[in-house]
């Protein structure tokens, strides 16, 4: 583990590193102890002053002042799925990581909807940011989480914080959607990966800037499985069928050595794999995906109308859920990439495997 010393800016110590399911607590001091696993995704202390654990209020409308800004939003408009909805078995009886509170299998009727077919980019992030003038959290934190491997020897140099028993998460200071490896890094070198390092308030005022809205667990996950219901996973019950990888997960020895057999170490382009079959793009792995849900466990087991039709979770919580995997996930400690699994964090977290799709009412 790497831990932070006495002194903020000498060197990190480290000692054994904790076993695969066991990185769920013990956090440095600007980190938060949480039920689901830090591994996936760790947190902020909600209470470190970042924006209001709500949506943010409507942006006002484009000022124009960027460039083709107007066909970024035709742009992420004509990207959006529309369906039908309907009736499906929502959730898993996997009982792997019972804290998650993905049973039970339950029928669950979402309306009609349209969705996203890929995640959002950094060029159209960035077009969103320049146009508002919008500030991330990250950046108003002055740091974010980013996964050791990525982080350039010179930065690493600076790094006195780690999340502990998950010590390939690091603290670093300049980390953000424009930087997302650090200070010395720029999302110009990977314009249509998916945005990174967003907390779910950012999600949400980017939304809000697009005329959208971030999806619902419920259509999050029908929209995810495809039409395939029950599936362990978008494609079917195969990870890789065939031999193919249909997702952007971690293979090899987590977290230190990734033999890249999908093709990719982090993020990958949006729409590098195949998609499901009602056209969604990376609903398994590349980057966990904020919902508009509040967290629980719980909540959902009861059966009830509110959770049953066009549910939208708890009134209130402390975290958001979020949904789908990352290009971090892995079976020896983490296989949330699976249609029926969720997790959460706090509305002000971000991390170098987080960010978001839209969707609106039909």
């Amino acid at each position: 583990m790497i831990d932070r010393t006495a002194n903020a800016t000498g060197p990190m110590q480290r000692a054994e590193p904790a076993g695969p399911h066991s990185c769920r607590s013990i956090f440095t001091s600007d980190m938060t102890n949480k039920d689901n696993c830090s591994c996936c995704t760790p947190e902020r202390s909600s209470g470190s002053g970042g924006l209001p654990a709500t949506a943010p209020p409507a942006l006002a409308a484009s000022s124009g002042r960027v460039s083709g800004v107007a066909a970024i939003k035709a742009e992420l408009r004509s990207d959006l799925v529309h369906l039908e909805g309907g009736a499906f078995a929502m959730g898993t009886d996997n009982r792997r990581f019972p804290g998650d509170g993905e049973g039970p299998i339950r029928e669950v009727t979402v309306s009609p909807f349209a969705i996203a077919a890929r995640e959002v980019t950094n060029r159209q992030f960035a077009s969103f940011a320049a146009d508002s003038g919008y500030t991330t959290e990250a950046e108003r934190f002055g740091w974010s989480f980013v996964f050791h491997n990525f982080v350039s020897e010179e930065t690493g140099k600076s790094i006195t914080s780690a999340v502990h028993s998950a010590r390939w998460w690091w603290q670093v200071n300049g980390a953000d959607w424009g930087h997302p490896h650090g200070p010395d890094s720029s999302w110009r070198d990977i314009p249509d990966n998916p945005a990174v390092h967003v907390s779910w308030n950012d999600a949400s005022a980017f939304a809000a800037w697009a005329g959208t809205r971030l999806p619902t667990e419920a259509e999050w996950e029908f929209a995810a499985r495809g039409g395939l219901d029950g599936a362990t996973f978008a494609w079917g019950d195969e990870l890789t069928p065939d031999g193919k990888h249909m997702c952007n997960i971690w293979q090899g020895d987590f977290p230190d050595s990734n033999t890249k057999e999908d093709g990719f170490h982090g993020t990958s382009p949006v729409g590098s794999f195949p998609p499901n079959g009602y056209g969604l793009f990376d609903s398994a792995g590349n980057i966990w995906e904020w919902c508009s849900d509040w967290w629980s466990a719980t909540y959902h087991q009861n059966e009830r109308r509110l959770t049953r039709v066009d549910p939208a979770g708890p009134r209130q919580g402390q975290a958001k859920v979020t949904k789908g995997g990352s290009y971090l996930c892995h079976d020896s400690y983490c296989n949330r990439y699976r249609v029926g699994a969720r997790t959460s964090s706090t509305p002000d977290s971000s991390t170098g495997n987080m960010g978001f799709r839209l969707a609106i009412d039909l």
